[in-house]
């Protein structure tokens, strides 16, 4: 299963998004995208990143919100060309996608409230860094401690 959720985060004075896709077998962020513009451009984008990243098998379960950037025509075309099953939060329901709310609340006091971004690319070296150290140096609780891609390496069917 697959989870997907959008934050903004400041830069320059001025909202700029970021969407993130995690793998919950392990807690593993798969894919990050950042964008000034909080649209289905976004979240196709991160998907596609996520598809060039993992080898995403048929019938995953993608769970998002019902935001116009999870239930536009352009992601929902790309959801059925992969076989992929959408599924979405009931209204009022934020805790079905808990684990990137909690990924963002992590991301945000531990990397990106440290600086003030005047740019998108710096936005976008702070999220490469932090991405790094969450999935390989950050061990979770849920995992026994074990760091995401610890986790996939030693529980992982090959």
């Amino acid at each position: 299963m697959r989870v997907s959720d959008i934050t903004y985060v400041r830069v320059g004075g001025k909202r700029h998004y970021v969407c993130v896709i995690i793998d919950l077998f392990a807690g593993k962020l798969i894919a990050w995208r950042a964008s000034i513009k909080a649209d289905a451009t976004l979240t196709t984008d991160t998907l596609r990143l996520a598809l060039t990243s993992r080898n995403m098998p048929k019938n995953v379960l993608f769970h998002s919100d019902r935001g116009t950037q999870y239930t536009a025509a352009s992601f929902r075309n790309l959801i059925d060309e992969l076989d992929f099953i959408q599924s979405f939060s009931a209204k009022a329901h934020p805790f079905d996608y808990a684990v990137s709310e909690s990924f963002f609340r992590f991301l945000k006091s531990e990397e990106l409230n440290r600086f003030c971004f005047t740019t998108l690319q710096q936005l976008q070296i702070s999220l490469f860094e932090y991405a790094n150290f969450y999935n390989n140096f950050r061990p979770h609780f849920f995992n026994d401690a074990l760091t995401p891609t610890q986790k996939e390496f030693f529980f992982s069917p090959t």
